[in-house]
């Protein structure tokens, strides 16, 4: 019986050490804020203010600067939260300083101006003050392993570094803020569907929204679909004022999105999905589900793949070949300053992320090879290009961007000779 039990041991040391240890090492070399919610009682000179709305299903906590803990709570409740992102001179787009300590640094660290909770005409209130003229709203679903401070502070980086001008609500769910909650936050994730429901129908029944665009990221992929499933069941669609659906990295089962898709209908086509075949984090998730493929890691190099995606009419961009400060690689559609604000210039331009005339293949390829007018210049493009584009045509074009890259470089080369 020793033996066996030492077999057993060795076993699981092999399913988890490997792969998990390795993040809760690079996990542990960025310091994770606690209770730093505290309002600090003024900006800074040149800071940046996102205004948001922030619903959760987690249970109050009685931590001051807390505000919610990673459990759950008895129901669906409302925060405004105003925060204060620090000016661009120590900021680049992408990076969250979170404070060292509370009270946080307004001149160089993200901290909060204002935590109240509101009820229905609060709300209401809230989306009147800070809904620009053209009534958009952009709802983010953050993922696995992620404190209530963590996701608000995120979700303020995307908002401000998108730059769209749209009012920016918050859906945090119930998550343990720990690589070894996985399956409570799965659990989490599912008890927290209808209330995502509620928050997308909500937006959608106002009259003064012109459109929505939900964002979620890792597990929260996972909530959202099962969120716009149930919708789609009890409508019989989608509602048309949810333009954009953005799955990044998501840490979904793929034979589980299929049936999804399949419930969702021909509104999937407004899908886009952010993948890295170099995402350690979902390599742990494979792991830990039985070694089914999980969405956000797929191979798009594999024709089979590109096809499946193409008949659905879904776009998919590979970001494995990007670089971010994320040492999981798990968050580059946030920490890559490129790809966030490529996003935000679909979504600034009206467009639907997915629009067929204008993939984001297009925008990303775009912002990697910017005016291209040297050698230098064309390498970087070539290097940061994503690695594979499925959104039907993406590809192409951007062949004809390389192309007016050599032109660009044969100009120049002209100009500086004289020949």
């Amino acid at each position: 019986m020793p033996h066996a039990s030492s077999n057993r041991q060795t076993t699981w040391r092999r399913i988890l050490c490997g792969p998990l240890a390795a993040m809760v090492l690079l996990s542990g070399c960025a310091s994770r804020p606690y209770a730093t919610l505290t309002p600090v009682p003024a900006s800074a000179p040149g800071a940046h203010l996102v205004d948001m709305l922030v619903a959760t299903t987690r249970a109050p906590s009685p931590v001051p600067g807390v505000v919610f803990s990673g459990e759950r709570g008895p129901g669906l409740s409302v925060e405004n939260i105003v925060v204060s992102i620090p000016p661009d001179s120590v900021r680049k787009p992408g990076a969250v300083i979170y404070p060292r300590r509370n009270p946080g640094n307004p001149a160089t660290e993200f901290v909060t101006l204002k935590v109240e909770p509101l009820e229905a005409q609060g709300a209401s209130d809230w989306y009147r003050r800070v809904a620009g003229p053209k009534q958009r709203v952009l709802i983010f679903v953050h993922g696995f392993n992620s404190t209530y401070e963590e996701a608000v502070f995120r979700f303020a980086q995307i908002s401000r570094d998108t730059g769209v001008n749209a009012a920016p609500i918050l859906f945090t769910w119930p998550s343990q803020g720990s690589i070894f909650g996985y399956l409570y936050d799965r659990e989490s994730a599912n008890y927290s569907r209808t209330s995502l429901e509620q928050i997308i129908e909500g937006a959608a029944q106002r009259p003064d929204v012109g459109e929505i665009t939900v964002m979620a990221h890792s597990m929260g992929s996972w909530l959202t679909m099962e969120a716009l499933r149930q919708i789609a069941i009890r409508r019989g669609h989608l509602p048309s004022k949810l333009t954009n659906i953005i799955l990044a990295s998501p840490d979904l089962d793929v034979d589980v999105f299929r049936e999804q898709l399949d419930e969702i209908g021909p509104e999937q086509a407004r899908i886009t999905i952010f993948t890295s075949q170099d995402d350690r984090a979902l390599l742990v998730s494979r792991r830990l589900a039985g070694g089914v493929q999980r969405l956000g890691s797929v191979d798009l190099t594999q024709p089979d793949v590109q096809a499946a995606f193409a008949q659905r009419g879904i776009d998919v961009v590979d970001l494995t070949s990007v670089r971010a400060g994320d040492s999981l690689n798990h968050t580059k559609f946030a920490e890559s300053a490129d790809v966030v604000q490529a996003i935000g210039a679909r979504l600034i331009a009206g467009d639907r992320v997915s629009d067929s005339k204008l993939g984001l293949g297009d925008t990303l390829g775009a912002a990697a090879i910017g005016t291209a007018q040297g050698v230098g210049s064309a390498i970087g493009a070539t290097v940061n290009i994503p690695a594979a584009i499925v959104d039907r045509g993406a590809r192409d074009r951007l062949g004809t961007q390389l192309e007016d890259v050599g032109r660009n470089i044969g100009g120049s080369i002209q100009t500086v000779t004289g020949n």
